[in-house]
């Protein structure tokens, strides 16, 4: 196997494939010993294996791999009445819907059709997986306005944790805010969870509106409108793991 020597920069290539998002460094090893990779044309199965990033061309399953400096990362503040997927079989409209970019990103993990707020849109499937897995866990935080005012030992058991029917939630960070409304945080991704919370509660949720996933906050972007992230954003996400 061949690599370029001149350069002074060089990088595993598992951590390079992690660099471009082709997958977490786990999986890029698995690639690897699968003999899915090729560098300079020729296969690799060494994990130990160095290249140049700058010179030396990288193909998985055939296809050019790009570096990390040309992925794309956005926030979207996703008004209710859009899903969060790529495309809908019941012709509903997506949050892609709202982007108008020459590049095709993907939604980072999902928010309900009848909730609100930042989602993140990415091509980085490295820092996808990080956000998705469930072994990294980290808060993400919601405006919630239930359908009653809850008690105080109401608000004690979201705390505290609840069964939501099939699982115990984790306990959540709760702070009252104005009449019915609520910021909720929590560390799990379990489907329509705060949702399920409430009504374990005997109550309902009127408004949810998803207002920061770890370091990254939606802030004053209007609703629909969408931006790129700050190189600043990126990195902090990027540290989570």
């Amino acid at each position: 196997m061949t690599t370029a020597t001149d350069s002074k920069t060089m990088m595993r290539l598992q951590k390079y494939m992690a660099h471009c998002g082709v997958a977490s460094r786990r999986s890029a090893e698995g690639m690897i010993l699968d003999g899915r990779v090729k560098v300079n044309g020729e296969v690799v199965r060494e994990l130990g294996t160095s290249i140049s990033p700058e010179s030396d061309r990288v193909e998985v399953d055939g296809t050019l791999i790009q570096t990390a400096a040309d992925h794309v990362y956005m926030m979207l503040n996703k008004p209710t009445g859009y899903i969060t997927s790529v495309k809908d079989n019941f012709g509903r409209p997506t949050a892609l819907d709202l982007v108008r970019i020459d590049r095709r990103v993907y939604p980072v993990g999902r928010l309900d059709y009848d909730s609100e707020g930042l989602i993140l849109l990415t091509d980085d499937g490295a820092l996808t997986h990080l956000l998705t897995h469930p072994s990294h866990e980290f808060e993400k935080r919601y405006y919630v306005e239930t359908d009653r005012l809850l008690t105080d030992t109401e608000l004690a058991k979201l705390r505290d944790g609840v069964d939501i029917g099939d699982y115990v939630t984790q306990p959540a960070f709760v702070e009252r805010q104005k009449g019915k409304g609520l910021i909720v945080g929590i560390r799990e991704g379990k489907n329509r969870q705060i949702r399920r919370m409430v009504e374990a509660l005997s109550a309902n949720v009127k408004r949810l509106r998803r207002l920061s996933i770890g370091p990254l906050e939606l802030g004053d972007l209007k609703s629909g409108a969408w931006r790129h992230l700050t190189p600043e954003e990126v990195a902090a996400l990027k540290a989570l793991q």
